[in-house]
């Protein structure tokens, strides 16, 4: 019997709509090598290592007359030239034009008649740069059978890691009639899965909300904020089918030198970042500002319990290190060091029973997984009420060092956190390499500022380094 979707899988595709497409995106920026490297040379890399991944190669497929979850079956026609596809910028390759293209391919849903992800290379631009954008499903990525493409691809060194060949056979898709008979086999073992199934399939928000909040109660833990109502901002509003895109660089060592001063986490000093950013944005617009002014951000952290002992043989659990807090940005406080204070304070509160996971940590559980968190990060908050939190922000440590892709030195990688129903921004970030990247990923309509927001990051980081002598 092919593999059946978890409840929590299939809910992200029950509840996809135009506005809110459920996949999550990177953009990775690299070095070009005398070598080149083009198209030819990433679809080779992609053959290469999609083995190690092999749900890339399946499809959905739905059970006649939703008697049970859809399963995974092997695409019989898999191509990958139709998932890896190529494209490039006008001159002169200026990132706002990178920008733009993300912004319009991040808005398609995904084909559901073929696997869910797609990658694209850009060229043309600047300084001798190449991206290569991702687009991968929530369903595809749970942090436990499954891992995002992005993690695979890349090496930590110039030259390519072997894999081992694999000649790949799909296995036969099967009919509507075995499908059916093995839902048959399911209802007389399960028999209360058959009204569920209908019930979800069917668009029951009730029902698939609580499916939803059961699949994922091993991944995450709330926060006693979830009892209030998140505050009221212009982050929330009922959103389009477009995006807009937006990049912040800063300097990992910046964070440093403030957390060793303020006695914090260097996640703390992210989320006082933002504090600071959103509220001079929010200023900015003219928006009502008051002392007691906040912002509740839900944010996903990978975390580990004491028992735990990272090791390679942990590398397919990552989503069970996935927890979840909802955290109020004090906007309202005009002190930089008094947001700070009261970040550290709530995630202290919150952080109190389990420690976070540094980065060499995260490359000994599972390679690059920056781009697996980030999807855990989006499916979690995918599970919880809208009303509760304003937006999600995803903060993923990297590695240290430089990562490769063919050859081709990566320079930078920006998160795309997909929105959620009625909120209008999302923000992913990553620390790798010395460098802290922020990707803001919102709405076109309520968000044509979206580039303001992201150029007010480096002045709230000012501020903070202000106050370190």
């Amino acid at each position: 019997m092919p593999p059946r979707l978890s409840a929590l899988d299939a809910s992200f595709l029950y509840l996809e709509q135009a506005t809110t497409p459920m996949h999550v995106g990177g953009v990775a920026i690299f070095r070009r090598p005398k070598s080149g490297f083009d198209y030819d040379r990433l679809v080779e890399l992609i053959e290469q290592r999609i083995a190690l991944v092999p749900r890339y190669r399946q499809k959905v497929r739905h059970v006649p007359g939703n008697l049970a979850r859809p399963v995974w079956v092997d695409d019989q026609d898999f191509d990958v030239a139709y998932h890896v596809r190529r494209s490039a910028l006008p001159r002169p390759g200026s990132d706002e034009a990178l920008s733009e293209l993300v912004a319009r391919l991040m808005s398609r849903p995904l084909d559901h008649t073929r696997p869910l992800w797609e990658m694209y290379l850009v060229e043309g631009l600047a300084h001798g740069r190449t991206a290569v954008i991702t687009k991968t499903h929530q369903a595809m990525v749970d942090g436990i059978s499954a891992i995002d493409i992005g993690q695979v691809i890349l090496d930590v060194s110039p030259d390519p890691r072997l894999v081992a060949e694999e000649l790949w056979m799909p296995r036969p898709e099967p009919g509507g009639g075995r499908l059916v008979l093995d839902a048959v086999g399911e209802m007389v073992s399960r028999p209360g899965e058959l009204v569920d199934n209908v019930r979800v399939a069917a668009g029951d928000a009730i029902a698939t909300a609580g499916k939803v909040a059961g699949a994922v109660g091993k991944l995450f833990t709330m926060a006693v904020t979830a009892s209030r109502r998140a505050p009221g901002t212009p982050l929330n509003v009922d959103i389009s089918t477009q995006r807009r895109f937006a990049v912040a660089r800063t300097e990992l060592e910046a964070y440093r030198r403030i957390r060793a001063a303020h006695g914090c986490t260097v996640n703390d000093v992210v989320l006082s970042v933002i504090a600071g950013a959103l509220r001079n944005w929010l200023l900015s617009r003219g928006e009502p500002v008051s002392s007691s002014s906040s912002v509740r951000a839900m944010v996903p952290l990978s975390v580990r319990g004491e028992a735990d002992v990272p090791s390679s043989a942990t590398a397919g659990s990552l989503g069970n290190r996935v927890s979840s807090f909802l955290v109020d940005l004090p906007v309202g406080e005009s002190s930089p060091v008094v947001r700070l204070h009261h970040v550290t304070h709530a995630m202290r509160e919150h952080t109190s029973t389990g420690q976070s996971v540094g980065a060499d940590t995260l490359v000994r559980i599972g390679g690059f997984a920056p781009p697996t968190l980030h999807a855990l990060g989006a499916r979690a908050a995918s599970g919880f009420s809208k009303r509760i939190f304003n937006l999600v922000v995803t903060n993923v440590p990297g590695p240290q060092f430089p990562l490769y892709a063919a050859g081709a030195r990566m320079l930078e990688m920006f998160p795309v956190v997909p929105l959620a129903k009625g909120q209008a921004l999302a923000i992913g970030l990553t620390s790798y390499d010395g460098g802290v990247y922020y990707g803001f990923n919102g709405d076109r309509d309520a968000m044509p500022d979206v580039d303001v927001l992201a150029g007010l990051v480096d002045e709230s980081l000012d501020e903070l380094l202000a106050t370190v002598g």
